[in-house]
């Protein structure tokens, strides 16, 4: 990924005690812990700003780190949101393939017990609510939504479905999950939105599995 990288010379506003903070490129023991904390920040300002407000400078101000470092690893803010929302959806990637190794026919119920799972997770609804927020209301942001579902999960169960609409029943599948999922945790409608997670599943998956291999 490219982006502009600073000047690895001394800050000119270095600390009074003599200690010259460098800009740029930190030590390499330091690059993980920077890069983690940079997402962190970025997540947190999409969640509270959204993703049209949300800047590089604010990102690395939050973060505590110079705006050209964000740039050097992640590039412009469309790329720092993506990163983002990698990092929001990781939780899924990681269970994807454990839902879609079952028997397709109970896939509808693991995708769906997943994916609340995750909302009601408090550490993973946090950069969920952040990533969606900001997907609703700019396109830039739901492009990048959009291609990274698409690529990561909806194809993925489309190639498990023999039919020839499988792409349709993937994304009507999760249309069904993210729409309920929005009325439940960011919308807050009741009474779905205080109803027992167990009660929703049940009605949920049926209409979910339906979408993949019902008629």
């Amino acid at each position: 990924m490219t982006g502009v990288t600073a000047s690895d010379g001394p800050d000119a506003s270095a600390p009074g005690d003599g200690t010259a903070r460098r800009r740029g490129r930190p030590p390499r023991t330091e690059s993980a812990g920077t890069r983690d904390r940079i997402l962190g920040a970025a997540r947190e300002e999409f969640s509270a700003r959204g993703y049209e407000k949300t800047s590089v400078r604010g990102i690395a101000k939050s973060a505590g780190v110079d705006s050209a470092l964000v740039h050097h690893y992640f590039g412009t803010k469309e790329q720092v949101f993506e990163a983002a929302v990698e990092g929001a959806f990781a939780p899924v990637l990681a269970a994807r393939d454990t839902v879609l190794d079952a028997p397709l026919d109970e896939v509808g119920e693991r995708m769906t017990r997943m994916i609340i799972g995750l909302w009601e997770n408090p550490v993973t609804r946090a950069p969920l609510l952040a990533i969606v927020r900001s997907a609703v209301n700019n396109e830039t942001a739901a492009g990048v939504f959009r291609r990274l579902v698409a690529s990561q999960l909806l194809r993925r169960i489309a190639g498990q479905i023999d039919s020839p609409d499988a792409e349709l029943r993937a994304e009507l599948a999760a249309a069904q999950l993210v729409g309920m999922a929005m009325i439940r945790y960011v919308i807050r409608v009741e009474p779905l939105a205080s109803a027992d997670p167990e009660q929703i599943i049940r009605r949920v998956a049926p209409v979910v599995q339906g979408h993949l291999t019902g008629p």
